[in-house]
């Protein structure tokens, strides 16, 4: 089926009390993964590119794997552009046909993120492309940006408001205590916080840096109404587990697909047990 916007996915999860995963791709093998797994789970899914990945891939690659993929499943899809600080890159992805772009203006003064956050939902909406954009700053590392413990910054509710309300955006990410890349202690996560801001802010409630965070963690959050949840660094993991396994086991193996796939296999049941954990199972 043709893709579909990441806000008609989170319409309906906002709705049904659960989440939609949102997990990166950066190859062949990864978007394949995504949905086998969302297929074998009969999820709807949103198959994510950083602008690190449209580097590492090239635009019209990510694209043509993405519509392909999409083309040839029965299961909803999107493609969503993830932390998006570019607007040029903005602009590229939707013309190449994502139907979803986040902005991160999240390290700028909040009228300068309300300003162009601002700027990119007026130009989307009009293409009909779904928004998302960032209040708070995430720690740890996405690709090229990197936020300090000490500069990381929990999102306030108050804010979360006033930034919806003058923006019109379709999704928020917040800040609550996640982090981006593999984390070196348990996070402990603000659901006081994340209760407030739900209680004040109508879009879908969005979670970054979650492949660290404790199922029970999750289920919790998305009970508060998180209704998209990212995952990256465990499907990276599972790709190099798979890898590591047969170039152990097999050290004179030389045919890419006998490496990559089951590498592919490995991130398949990763993304398996994080929809089930997202409640959307079935919801396709």
């Amino acid at each position: 089926m043709a893709l579909v916007t990441v806000k008609e996915l989170l319409d309906k999860a906002q709705k049904g009390a659960y989440a939609v995963g949102a997990f990166n791709c950066n190859n062949m093998e990864i978007v394949q993964a995504i949905v086998r797994a969302a297929e074998e789970e009969e999820s709807p899914v949103i198959i994510q590119a950083s602008q690190g990945a449209i580097k590492y891939a090239g635009l019209p690659f990510i694209v043509g794997l993405v519509k392909v993929a999409a083309e040839n499943t029965k299961i909803p899809v999107a493609l969503h552009l993830d932390h998006g600080t570019s607007f040029n890159q903005i602009v590229q992805c939707i013309r190449s046909g994502f139907t979803s772009v986040m902005y991160d203006g999240s390290k700028h003064a909040l009228e300068e993120n309300i300003a162009t956050t601002k700027l990119v939902v007026e130009i989307a909406k009009a293409v009909g492309v779904s928004t998302e954009a960032e209040l708070g700053k995430i720690g740890g590392t996405e690709d090229d940006i990197t936020v300090s413990e000490k500069d990381a910054l929990l999102t306030d509710p108050e804010e979360a408001r006033y930034f919806v309300e003058q923006t019109n955006v379709d999704s928020l990410a917040v800040a609550i205590g996640t982090a981006h890349g593999q984390y070196k202690f348990e996070p402990e996560l603000d659901f006081v916080r994340l209760d407030k801001i739900r209680k004040i802010v109508d879009v879908p409630i969005v979670l970054h840096g979650s492949s660290g965070v404790p199922s029970d963690d999750l289920v919790k959050a998305i009970s508060l109404g998180v209704c998209k949840v990212n995952i990256d660094t465990n499907i990276r993991e599972a790709f190099v587990r798979g890898v590591q396994k047969v170039v152990k086991e097999k050290p004179e193996e030389i045919d890419p697909r006998k490496i990559l796939g089951p590498a592919r296999d490995e991130m398949t049941a990763i993304i398996r047990e994080k929809i089930r954990i997202f409640g959307s199972s079935g919801k396709a």
